[in-house]
């Protein structure tokens, strides 16, 4: 056997908390370019910070996005659990907007956290419910999502705004990096509102805060109305995940997403947070979000500011696309589409007669020319263009119908339409429904439709 057939078929069982489990290919390279790092090297990552990582994610169903060929490769989102998974872990059954049911993974201990990344789940997914409540998120989040070309600073700026906000409704947000260009703020709530009451709120207090601070932050769904930070509120959505503290993000340095203090998000820099230096920091200082789950807040407030931006003309916001329409949600549809849609004349629906049907385009065309002796003094009004022969593809052949466009001829001077002569067309019953249904020309006297 070759070196690499070894590698290849290499397994290294971990004993964790009184349980084993197999990481299969463990030199595999998830990371290979500014650092190299191996699939166990990222569980050995997610097992250092464990304690944190499972307070992001213990007791709640968990998305598994799957990176099989590293940070580099695809990624997948598997939201079933996998059949072969441990008898030991748990799994609950999550229902989606669109109906549609699955079991979802529960990662409760260390031993599920090292599974689960070796099948090759880079960054952590869990959905903002535990498993005794799925229908009441007991975390709203926030994600500030910066536009192509916003600085970090602005990023940061825009977190302090949120902050400021969220005390003056009487809650506590819990800042971290997202890993990537973002920030996100966790905000830990009762568990007694809906998801659409959750997302209510989150869009509440994304306007609050764009009324803040009008020149950085936006709640604008549409990218063509943004400018600067971008506040989220669509992320507290039902079956919407945003990547857990201490995940890992398939960026070239490796970065996580970082739990910070409110204290060191104005000078702080997401670089500096990696796998190879958050082991180090996490030792150092323990989880900045240790005491969440003990300030849980209410969302009355901000759905008071919802109801009163309501009462002042501010209706729903655009829902995610996959989503059905909503009540009182407006048109879902980018404003420039909209003000083209609503600048384009409707069109014209002609006056059109069916004067022909026929296997022969002959004999059609005889047709046509009796309809024009029996209309003499309509005939002489017609342009070339509003004789409409058109070759009609049926089941097994095709045929020739003729129709003809009065819009040159004064309402009071048009004919009926009456029995196509001749009418003898394959499938003519049918043919000529959809014939009558035809409102626009397709070709011209001459032309043989093709």
């Amino acid at each position: 056997m070759t070196e690499s057939e070894k590698a290849k078929d290499a397994v290294e069982v971990l004993a964790i908390e009184g349980r084993e489990v197999r990481i299969t290919h463990p030199e595999k390279l998830y990371f290979s370019q500014r650092v190299k790092l191996t699939k166990l090297d990222l569980v050995r990552y997610y097992l250092a910070v464990a304690p944190g990582v499972l307070d992001g994610i213990r007791d709640r169903p968990l998305v598994l996005k799957r990176f099989v060929n590293g940070a580099e490769g695809e990624a997948f989102y598997q939201k079933r659990a996998p059949a072969d998974h441990p008898q030991w872990l748990r799994k609950v059954t999550l229902e989606f907007p669109s109906g549609r049911t699955a079991e979802e993974l529960v990662v409760d201990d260390a031993a599920g956290l090292a599974w689960v990344v070796n099948l090759g789940c880079i960054e952590l997914h869990p959905h903002p419910v535990r498993s005794a409540d799925l229908d009441h998120p007991d975390e709203m989040r926030v994600d500030l999502d910066p536009g192509p070309g916003v600085e970090w600073g602005d990023v940061r700026r825009v977190a302090m705004e949120v902050k400021a906000t969220l005390e003056e409704v009487g809650l506590r947000g819990w800042p971290k990096t997202s890993g990537s260009r973002g920030m996100h703020i966790n905000v830990r709530i009762h568990p007694q509102w809906s998801f659409t009451e959750v997302r209510r709120a989150a869009l509440a207090l994304s306007r609050a805060v764009e009324r803040r601070a009008p020149s950085m932050a936006t709640s604008k769904w549409w990218k063509e109305e943004r400018h600067g930070v971008f506040l989220d509120y669509n992320q507290n959505a039902k079956d919407r995940t945003t990547a857990s503290a201490y995940s890992v993000r398939p960026v070239a340095d490796a970065r996580v997403s970082a739990p910070l203090k409110w204290d060191e998000v104005p000078e702080c820099d997401p670089a500096e947070f990696t796998v190879l230096t958050m082991p180090a920091r996490f030792a150092k200082i323990g989880d900045p979000h240790a005491g969440m789950d003990e300030a849980a807040g209410s969302l009355g407030a901000l759905l008071e500011l919802a109801a009163k931006d309501e009462a002042e003309g501010l209706g729903d916001a655009p829902w995610p696309p996959h989503f059905r329409k909503m009540e009182g949600e407006g048109a879902r549809v980018a404003p420039s589409r909209a003000k083209k849609a609503a600048a384009k004349k409707p069109r014209e629906k002609m006056p059109l007669v069916v004067v022909a049907n026929s296997r022969s385009r002959e004999e059609a065309l005889a047709g046509l020319e009796r309809w024009k002796e029996r209309h003499a003094a309509v005939a002489k009004l017609l342009a070339v263009e509003d004789v409409l022969v058109d070759s009609m593809r049926g089941r097994s052949s095709t045929w020739t119908r003729i129709r003809v466009n009065l819009r040159h001829v004064p309402e009071d001077l048009r004919p009926a339409e009456e029995k196509p002569d001749p009418d003898n067309a394959p499938g003519w019953g049918g043919a000529r429904k959809r014939a009558k249904k035809a409102d626009q020309p397709s070709t011209a006297l001459g032309e043989d439709g093709h």
